[in-house]
C-alpha cells in the first residue's frame, strides 16, 4: 500500500503532466489558430502555388513599319505543343499521332512523352493550321498553345537593317535587336489546378494572365526606294560580276535613311540557311562563320579605302583653313614628288594648269595633295577631328566600325599625302556619308539613324526619338562654295555619269584599289546629291570588285543617276 507521502507525490506528478500536455495543447491550439486566421492567405497562396501549374504566352512583337506605314516585319500565329506526364492515358496513341503529325521520330516523341516532368515541349512554331489538327484528336496530356513567330512579308528585303529574331522572339542582329526593349511587349500566363497527382482539376478551369504587345516601330527607311535601289544593285553585281554592291541613301539635312542595301542580302524568314554550294559536312564554326559574313551590314560594319570622294573633305578643310580658294591655280605634271616618294596621278600626262574647281572636276590627285601639304599635319589632323572622322556616327544598328586611321605622331608628308586623296586609310560608308552631308547642309553634323518613333496599338505616339547634331563643323560660305564645285563636277567634270536631265545634281566619283596594291582589284564608287543649292536626299553607291571597266565614273556614277531618275520625282523635288 501506498504511505500519505507517496500517494501525494503521486497526484502531484499527475498534476504535473496534466498541466504540461494542457500548455502543450494550449499552444499547439494557439499556433493553429494563428495559421488559420492571421496566415491564411500565405498558406493558402503556397498551396494554391503547389497545385498551379503555368504555361506562357508569348506577347505579339511590334511589328516594324517604313516611313509610309507599310509592314516590314510582323507576325504569325503559330503553336507550341507540350506533353504533360501525369495526364497522358494513351501513350503509344500520342506518340503514334505526334510523331506522324509533326514529322518527328517516335523515338524523339517517346522521350517527350514519357519523361516525369511538370511539362515537356515536343515541338514549338509549328503553323496554326497544323496545331489546330493536332488539337482534334482530342489527345490527354497533350496541350497546343498559340503563340507568335516573326514574319517578314518582303523576304530579303533591307535584310541586313532589319535584323531578325530567334526561338525566343528576342531580336538577334538589326533594328530587332537594338530596339528590342520596345518592341517584344511582356508575356502572359496560363494557370490551371492540379491535384496531388498533378492532373488537371476540369472543375477549376484556368486563369490567364494575359501578354502585352510590344510597340510599334516606325523607321525611316521607304519601301519604295530599298526595293528600286536593291535592284539597281542587283543589276550592277551581275553585269560587272562584282562580289558585292552597297547603296546609301540618306537625308543629309536630318540623317534620316531611306534606304540601305548590302547585296547579296538573305531571306529574313530563313535567316539561317546557308547559301547554294555551300559544301557538305561542314563544321558548326564553319557555318557560323559563313552566317555572320552573310548577316553582316557592309555599310555599317565594314571599312574600306574611300580614294577621291575622300578630296570633298580635304577641299572643304582647304577652303575652311584658307589655304585655297577656287582660283588657286595648281599644275599638273602627272605626278607629285613628296619627300623621297613620286606620286602619280591618274592621268599619267597630267591635267596642265587649271584652277581649284578644276582640279576638283578633273579629281587631280597631285593638286589634292598640295591642298593637304599646304595645310600640314597638325592642321589637317585637327579637321579630321573636327568633322568627326575619328567618331562614330552613332547610327542606331549594332557593330559600327570605327575609322582606321594613322596616329598624328606616324604621319609623315607621305601618309598625309597620301590621305588627302583618299587612299592608306579606311572608313565606312556610314561615315563618309554622313561628313559629306556635313560639308553641303551648311556645316551641319547629323546623326544617321532610322528610328523615328513608337507607337501603341492604337497608333497612339509613345515615344519620338531624337538625335544630337553638332554645328559649325564648315562655314556657311565654306558649304556654300562646295555644293557649287561639286555640282560642275557632275555637270562638265568627271561626275558626268552621275547627271540627271532636269535636276541640279553635286557629287564626286571614285576609283580605290584595295590592298595588297595590284592585285587587280578595285571598288568604284559614287556620291551624288540633289538639289544641288540645297540638298535633300544623298546617296552613295559601292561596287566591289567589278569585273572588265572598274572606273567610279563609268560604274557607280551610272548606279546614282538611275536611282535618282525615278526617286527625286517620287520624293517631290523639282
Amino acid at each position: 500500500m501506498l504511505t500519505d507521502n507517496n500517494k501525494i507525490f503521486h497526484r502531484k506528478k499527475i498534476l504535473t503532466i496534466f498541466l504540461v500536455c494542457t500548455g502543450i495543447f494550449l499552444a499547439l491550439l494557439g499556433r493553429l489558430v494563428y495559421l488559420c486566421v492571421w496566415e491564411s492567405e500565405h498558406y493558402s497562396a503556397m498551396a494554391t502555388q503547389l497545385h498551379e501549374r503555368e504555361r506562357s504566352i508569348k506577347a505579339a512583337r511590334g511589328r516594324i513599319l517604313d516611313r509610309n506605314g507599310i509592314v516590314l516585319a510582323d507576325n504569325r500565329t503559330v503553336c507550341t505543343i507540350s506533353v504533360i506526364h501525369n495526364q497522358v492515358e494513351d501513350p503509344e496513341k500520342v506518340i503514334e499521332v505526334l510523331s506522324r503529325e509533326l514529322e518527328l521520330s517516335e523515338d524523339y516523341v517517346r522521350g517527350r512523352v514519357e519523361k516525369y516532368s511538370a511539362m515537356e515541349r515536343v515541338k514549338s512554331n509549328v503553323d496554326k493550321e497544323l496545331g489546330d489538327r493536332v488539337r482534334e484528336y482530342d489527345l490527354a496530356g497533350v496541350k497546343v498553345d498559340e503563340d507568335y513567330k516573326r514574319y517578314y512579308p518582303y523576304d530579303d528585303l533591307a535584310s541586313k537593317v532589319l535584323g531578325f529574331t530567334g526561338g525566343d522572339n528576342q531580336g538577334i542582329i538589326g533594328l530587332e535587336v537594338v530596339y528590342d526593349e520596345y518592341l517584344q511587349g511582356e508575356p502572359g500566363e496560363i494557370l490551371t489546378m492540379t491535384d496531388a497527382r498533378g492532373i488537371e482539376v476540369e472543375a477549376a478551369g484556368e486563369r490567364r494572365v494575359e501578354p502585352v504587345s510590344g510597340l510599334d516601330l516606325h523607321i525611316s527607311l521607304d519601301c519604295n526606294i530599298q526595293s528600286y535601289a536593291a535592284q539597281l544593285a542587283r543589276q550592277a553585281m551581275a553585269t560587272k560580276e562584282a562580289d558585292s554592291v552597297s547603296i546609301l541613301v540618306m537625308n543629309p539635312q536630318n540623317g534620316e535613311i531611306y534606304a540601305c542595301v548590302n547585296v547579296p542580302e538573305f531571306d529574313l524568314n530563313n535567316p539561317f540557311e546557308l547559301p547554294e554550294g555551300t559544301p557538305e559536312n561542314i563544321s558548326e564554326e564553319e557555318s557560323r562563320n559563313i552566317l555572320n559574313g552573310i548577316w553582316r551590314n557592309g555599310c555599317i560594319n565594314d571599312t574600306y579605302e574611300p580614294g577621291s570622294t575622300f578630296k570633298i573633305i580635304t577641299a572643304a578643310a582647304g577652303l575652311e583653313a584658307g589655304v585655297v580658294t577656287t582660283e588657286s591655280n595648281f599644275s599638273c605634271p602627272g605626278f607629285i614628288v613628296v619627300d623621297d616618294r613620286t606620286i602619280h596621278c591618274h592621268k599619267r600626262a597630267g591635267h596642265g594648269s587649271q584652277n581649284f574647281t578644276q582640279t576638283m572636276m578633273n579629281s587631280c590627285n597631285p593638286a589634292l595633295i598640295s591642298v593637304g601639304l599646304r595645310l600640314g599635319i597638325d592642321n589637317y589632323y585637327s579637321y579630321f577631328e573636327k568633322f568627326g572622322l575619328k567618331k562614330m556616327t552613332g547610327v542606331d544598328l549594332p557593330g559600327e566600325a570605327g575609322t582606321i586611321m594613322h596616329r598624328k605622331e606616324d604621319m609623315g608628308n607621305v601618309e598625309l599625302a597620301t590621305v588627302a586623296f583618299g587612299q592608306s586609310f579606311q572608313i565606312t560608308p556610314i561615315q563618309l556619308l554622313t561628313t559629306v552631308s556635313s560639308v553641303i547642309n551648311g556645316g551641319r553634323r547629323i546623326t544617321p539613324h532610322f528610328g523615328i518613333q513608337t507607337t501603341d496599338a492604337r497608333g497612339n505616339v509613345v515615344e519620338r526619338f531624337e538625335y544630337p547634331v553638332a554645328t559649325e563643323i564648315v562655314s556657311g560660305e565654306t558649304s556654300a562654295t562646295m555644293r557649287g564645285i561639286l555640282e560642275m563636277v557632275v555637270q562638265e567634270g568627271s561626275g558626268s555619269n552621275g547627271k540627271v536631265e532636269g535636276f541640279r545634281i553635286g557629287g564626286k566619283t571614285a576609283t580605290s584599289q584595295t590592298l595588297p596594291r595590284g592585285s587587280g582589284r578595285y571598288i568604284a564608287s559614287f556620291i551624288g546629291f540633289a538639289p544641288a543649292d540645297d540638298p535633300q536626299v544623298i546617296a552613295i553607291a559601292i561596287v566591289n570588285n567589278p569585273q572588265g571597266v572598274y572606273y567610279g565614273s563609268q560604274v557607280a556614277a551610272p548606279i546614282v543617276r538611275q536611282l535618282y531618275e525615278n526617286i527625286l520625282p517620287y520624293l517631290g523635288i523639282e
